[in-house]
């Protein structure tokens, strides 16, 4: 089954509160399960995101697209990068979940089905 886990905080946050020490480490980590996940087969796609200050934001506006720099939704987080794993199983995603969680406040699990639902097919 494959999963997103999604791994949520700020770079600016981070650089104002951990040590370079710290960062050195937490890109260490991402380093070594990136390989692991890869090496293991559970790897589909993984990238970090740029900072949100670099986002657009696109909404329709009278039936056209227009792309603006925000307002972005009310938040602290947001998504600084997340990994498509292929995995036996929702506690082996868990068990990824707990490791990245260490580097991040929030990380979240998300199912990626492999078609829209039934009823709307």
């Amino acid at each position: 089954m494959k999963y997103m886990i999604a791994m949520f905080g700020s770079a600016e946050e981070m650089g104002a509160t951990k040590t370079p020490e710290w960062i050195g480490e937490m890109i260490q980590f991402m380093i070594a399960i990136d390989g692991r996940l890869r090496d293991s087969g559970e790897m589909v796609y993984n990238e970090g995101l740029a900072d949100p200050s670099q986002a657009k934001v696109v909404r329709l506006e009278n039936g056209q697209p227009v792309a603006t720099d925000g307002p972005f939704a009310e938040a602290k987080e947001s998504i600084i990068g997340f990994w498509v794993v292929d995995v036996a199983s929702e506690e082996r995603a868990l068990e990824l979940c707990a490791e990245i969680v260490a580097w991040s406040d929030v990380v979240e699990l998300r199912p990626v089905p492999s078609g829209p639902p039934a009823e709307y097919q």
